[in-house]
């Protein structure tokens, strides 16, 4: 075993000692290793950080909570457009009737949205959401409210004209300001602002409540128009303890069908639209993103690869008197071997090293530019040391190879 770590050692100190002998040589080969692994390992970084973000933007919509919708998230076989076009948008009389014909639903939730000008005293926005919304959207989206609270039931059917607001929305109107009670004005009408939604930052699905302003969906329907297809109402409806989204979804099926008297050879006029359809798509989305990286960095490991193949065939020639004076006092082949192969792949894995610095690096400066984390894991570390490792071994193997099956006598000639 220490022989093996004498070995180890030695092979460490050669391989910088031909680092600093040939510093241009060794500088553009390494230069190849370093930009190929940061362009896997940086593809691979900030595809996680946006798969992860994406991810639980998908979870923010639920798992077990299946949309009814006029158009499908994702479309499928020779269904013409046309047909999706004609469909009627799901109604809120709906809403009521499938409350009473489903039994695997806990609760459901009518909800339409709006971008329109909102103002309070002389501050205004230009672009806020504002959502009509029943009372049981809290029991299915998750949320906190950090100052005042939540519709009452009476609020919700009586359809009051009050409203729950984001926090960039509060931040932007009111300022440091305490908000409850106050007036803002949207749709020509004046909403008394009774909660804030706590900070939940961004998100690709635009479905954050911090630029949200939302009232009940009974105030909402005397300000906007629910047939609109600008607007695109839909139902949300959440699954009992217990219940799959499979089961949920045949008894939704069963329920909007009989609603809208389909007759049995008749296709779906609705989309039931679930989480789970946009998984598969981020999956071959990432899958695509991978592939790309490996065949950026692919090139520029390639190149690094033969430059360190170089390095170590002109290290085994200048070598060589060395190797026959090891061999005659009994080094065995697979020692000269390995000491040229650990050489190899000490200098890639300081390339690998090299590249994940600036990966890092670029993470940090990412991370503070971008709306989602980038951060460099320790998977993505390890992986790009073993693909370092890897190119060493491979790059290696052959100048090592030749080293070890030289013939001690001619190779002690050949420095006299």
């Amino acid at each position: 075993m220490l022989i093996f770590i004498r070995l180890f050692q030695e092979s460490v100190l050669m391989a910088f000692h031909s680092m600093n002998g040939n510093k241009l040589r060794t500088f553009l080969s390494l230069f190849g290793i370093s930009i190929g692994i940061f362009a896997i390992i940086s593809v691979f970084t900030v595809s996680d950080g946006l798969e992860r973000s994406i991810r639980k933007n998908v979870e923010s919509l639920g798992s077990n909570v299946i949309f009814i919708q006029k158009w499908p998230w994702a479309f499928g076989g020779d269904y013409p457009w046309w047909k999706y076009w004609q469909r009627p948008l799901p109604g809120y009389e709906e809403m009521a009737e499938l409350k009473k014909r489903t039994v695997t639903v806990e609760a459901f939730s009518y909800e339409a949205y709006v971008n329109k000008p909102v103002k309070a005293g002389g501050a205004t926005i230009e672009n806020a959401t504002i959502g009509g919304i029943s009372h049981d959207h809290y029991l299915i989206t998750s949320f906190e409210i950090v100052n005042g609270r939540y519709f009452t039931l009476a609020e919700s059917e009586a359809g009051k004209n009050v409203a729950v607001i984001g926090h960039e929305v509060a931040v932007s109107l009111f300022g440091d300001v305490d908000c409850i009670g106050r007036e803002i004005q949207t749709l020509g009408r004046r909403l008394t602002v009774i909660g804030v939604y706590k900070k939940e930052g961004s998100s690709i699905f635009e479905n954050s409540k911090d630029n949200q302003i939302n009232i009940p969906v009974n105030f909402a329907r005397n300000l906007m128009n629910l047939r609109s297809d600008r607007i695109d109402p839909f139902i949300q409806a959440k699954a009992k303890p217990g219940i799959t989204n499979a089961q949920m979804a045949e008894d939704l099926r069963s329920a909007m069908r009989s609603i809208r008297r389909l007759r049995p050879m008749e296709e779906d006029n609705f989309a039931l639209n679930e989480s789970n359809l946009l998984n598969s798509g981020i999956e071959s989305l990432f899958n695509a993103i991978g592939i790309a990286g490996w065949v950026i960095g692919g090139f520029s490991i390639l190149v690094g690869g033969f430059g360190i193949a170089n390095i170590m065939f002109v290290s085994v020639k200048e070598r060589t008197g060395i190797i026959g004076i090891q061999k005659s006092l009994g080094a065995k082949n697979y020692f000269i071997l390995l000491q040229f192969l650990i050489e190899a792949i000490v200098l890639c894995i300081t390339g690998g090293v090299l590249g994940l610095t600036i990966v890092f690096i670029g993470s940090v400066f990412a991370t503070k530019a971008m709306d989602f984390d980038v951060t460099l894991t320790w998977f993505n570390v390890m992986y790009g040391i073993f693909i370092s490792s890897l190119i060493g071994v491979i790059s290696g193997f052959m100048p090592a190879y030749t080293a070890s099956r030289l013939d001690p006598v001619e190779a002690i000639r050949s420095n006299q």
